[in-house]
């Protein structure tokens, strides 16, 4: 019997309309080999069994290899724009294991990434590089541990099967948890090849997953949009206020549940430029960093037409009740912004404290100085802070004087301004190191760094900038 390590699988998704996912099998790889296990996400979900004497048996877990009795994996169909263009999708290189149910009730997608062609693939081959794999475990960790929702990385394994890309990679799986794997492009794909009928199925089933209240309330459709909508301008908010820059928003890389989904061609802002685009296939800046709330509202727009016949039974009335919905995402970012950027000058979110954030930015953008490293001197070294600031660092201390206490004010931003993110420099050369090399030390210590990365350590500050001049000049490239 194939090890289980205490997974509670449950899968409710394969009880919904078939035409919404494949049952299928993984690819048989030759060499199977755990290479990175998250012992603390793992507490998390409740899985104890001691690694050590089952490597092994994880390795042929985590790859697909040896199942838990009576599992069968699927891939999810699902729609999206992508880069504003519709195309019917779904999982091209990612199986669903099942729904894990954790000791306390909670309930989490258990999903191998990587592990080969689906019905869903089209041209691509289902692989995954070790080097992406690396890259979304590393990152999706360094986003739990700022505090951003996101989906989890549980485990990597390599495959012993090499993967072509724009040279020869080592393959691998990942294994990643979320909340779940449903998308707003899972909404456009029932709107457009299911029934009106399957349509509101999907929504009870979702409403009763993610958003139990909304069964409750006048209208279920709108109020789900309304929390989905809430949901996603907090999120886009505390990316925003960290410098990440997601490069595919895609409406089926937003996550229904509100979660970061989708490590690709992600990347921090070194140089405060509004236009950064980091991602090689996004030549327009669609998905720049100042897109990215206005794309968050257009992909939720998508997501209002697809509950369209959900809404009002006259489409006049239905579309007018989405528009208010969405509408309210201006003020809800807004709101949400102001207080992330507050937090990081140790301020209560005010009207002045609002202006005296968006002057900072000014003055960041024109001098072009580093996004973090300045609210990391702000907050532990005002000294070294660049010449420039100095007109606005005086109307700052004189704020801070007329509202709260110096100490009060450094312990808010303590808190808020991380010490160590993901630094583009510092990153590249760990998985460098990491997947073509078999070094994981610096990876290691990047890991440990950014699962606390409020706390300081004088020993490793080296890895909180870069060695070079900031630049925004770092390149990202789909895993596909």
């Amino acid at each position: 019997m194939a090890l289980s390590i205490g997974l509670n699988i449950d899968t409710e998704y394969k009880k919904l309309n078939e035409k919404l996912f494949s049952l299928q099998a993984p690819e048989l790889f030759p060499e199977p080999e755990l290479l990175l296990y998250n012992d603390r996400l793992a507490k998390d979900l409740g899985l104890d069994v001691p690694i050590e004497s089952n490597r092994k048996d994880f390795a042929l877990l985590f790859s697909g290899q040896q199942l838990p009795e009576g599992v069968e994996l699927l891939a999810q169909a699902y729609a999206g724009h992508q880069f504003g263009h519709f195309n019917r999708l779904g999982d091209g290189r990612a199986l669903l294991l099942g729904e894990h149910l954790t000791p306390s009730g909670l309930r989490f997608d258990i999903q191998f990434k990587g592990s080969g062609p689906t019905v869903y693939s089209r041209r691509g081959d289902g692989f995954a590089t070790l080097y992406a794999m690396l890259r979304e475990y590393l990152i999706s960790e360094a986003m739990a541990g700022l505090g951003i929702p996101s989906t989890r990385s549980l485990a990597v394994v390599a495959t012993g099967l090499p993967v072509q890309r724009e040279r020869l990679h080592a393959g691998a799986v990942l294994t990643r948890v979320a909340q779940s794997h449903i998308r707003v492009g899972s909404f456009q794909y029932v709107r457009q090849y299911l029934s009106d009928e399957d349509l509101k199925h999907y929504l009870d089933y979702v409403i009763q997953r993610h958003y139990p209240e909304s069964a409750l309330a006048p209208v279920p459709a709108v109020d789900f949009l309304r929390r989905v909508t809430e949901r996603q301008a907090a999120l886009i908010a505390q990316w925003m206020s960290v410098g990440f820059i997601h490069g595919v928003m895609n409406t089926d890389n937003m996550s229904i549940p509100g979660e970061t989904i989708d490590y690709g061609p992600c990347a921090f802002m070194d140089v405060y430029d509004p236009n950064t685009v980091f991602s090689s296939i996004d030549h327009q800046g669609r998905y720049a960093y100042r897109n990215q709330p206005a794309i968050a509202q257009w992909n939720l727009g998508c997501l209002a037409g697809a509950l369209l016949p959900l809404i009002h039974p006259t489409e006049d009335v239905a579309i007018a009740l989405a528009k208010e919905v969405l509408y309210s995402f201006d003020t809800l970012y807004a709101t949400a912004w102001n207080r992330c950027m507050s937090a990081k000058l140790g301020l209560e979110p005010t009207d002045a404290s609002l202006d005296i954030v968006n002057e900072l930015l000014h003055h960041l953008e024109q001098l072009q100085l580093d996004f973090s490293s300045v609210f990391f001197y702000l907050t532990y070294s005002p000294e070294q802070l660049s010449t420039g600031l100095e007109p606005w660092l005086k109307k700052y201390r004189d704020y801070c004087k007329s509202v709260d206490t110096a100490e009060s004010i450094q312990r808010k931003m303590q808190a808020h301004n991380p010490v160590f993110i993901p630094r583009n420099y510092w990153v590249e050369k760990a998985l460098k190191s990491a997947a073509f090399e078999n070094d994981y030390r610096l990876f290691s210590t990047l890991l440990s760094l950014y699962q606390q990365p409020f706390k300081k350590r004088e020993e490793y500050l080296e890895y909180s900038t870069i060695p070079d001049t900031p630049s925004n000049a770092y390149v990202t490239y789909c895993g596909t």
